[in-house]
């Protein structure tokens, strides 16, 4: 039969169904931009990129009942990775693809582990400002990212506060930002925090710091004797 038959419509599907694949190609090539490669496709340990597959649209059955609960970010519908990735390059060292998946991990973590196919597979369900579906190696890698970079980002408060650059003072000032910056993220994923346990966690650093205080002065006064 030719193609005026029953054929051209579906000549003229396949046709349109590959221009389409094409066209959100290239948009999603142009979307990531070129100077941050967390806001393009996730990357393994060893650099290369992994492909995500975009699932804009998912069937309603196939996601996951407590997927479809979870209430973490929701104060973040209609925002951009942009400007979330802004926000937090400026405050913190960790990216916005960090973040998120740092507290889905904690949040999807079970008695044998943490939930790495179930948080790949519906990232834009759980995340708002994700727009793709990550595999399971490219969640372990972010997770290992934000550990590795809170772990640094310690160990460089603590020299700061041992080595006697700052001040008592000065310390209290850099705690107090620290905080409070702290604390709005936890607003944004929906944690509410009670006045008890705002005081309760500000004693605990404030504990830790005192103790730091109080070691560097001895570590001092040691040094001083010696000599």
């Amino acid at each position: 039969m030719d193609e005026d038959g029953p054929n051209a419509a579906r000549v003229d599907d396949d046709a349109e169904s590959a221009t389409r694949e094409e066209r959100d190609a290239d948009d999603a090539a142009e979307a990531a931009p070129g100077g941050d490669p967390d806001a393009g496709a996730p990357e393994d340990a060893a650099g290369d990129s992994m492909p995500s597959v975009p699932d804009p649209e998912p069937e309603a059955n196939d996601v996951p009942e407590d997927v479809q609960k979870y209430a973490r970010f929701k104060k973040m519908d209609g925002a951009q990775y942009e400007r979330v990735n802004e926000f937090l390059r400026d405050r913190t060292y960790i990216t916005a693809r960090e973040w998120a998946i740092a507290r889905l991990c904690s949040d999807f973590r079970t008695e044998t582990g943490v939930e790495m196919t179930k948080i790949g597979e519906n990232l834009p369900e759980l995340v708002p400002f994700m727009t793709d579906t990550y595999t399971p190696q490219a969640v372990n890698q972010a997770r290992s990212s934000f550990e590795e970079k809170v772990r640094t980002a310690g160990a460089t408060f603590l020299y700061g506060a041992m080595c006697d650059f700052f001040t008592a003072e000065e310390l209290d000032d850099v705690m107090y930002e620290a905080t409070e910056v702290a604390k709005f993220l936890l607003e944004v994923e929906g944690v509410d925090l009670s006045v008890e346990d705002e005081l309760e966690a500000e004693e605990r650093i404030s504990s830790v710091m005192r103790e730091v205080r109080e070691a560097s002065e001895e570590l001092r006064d040691r040094d001083e004797d010696a000599e």
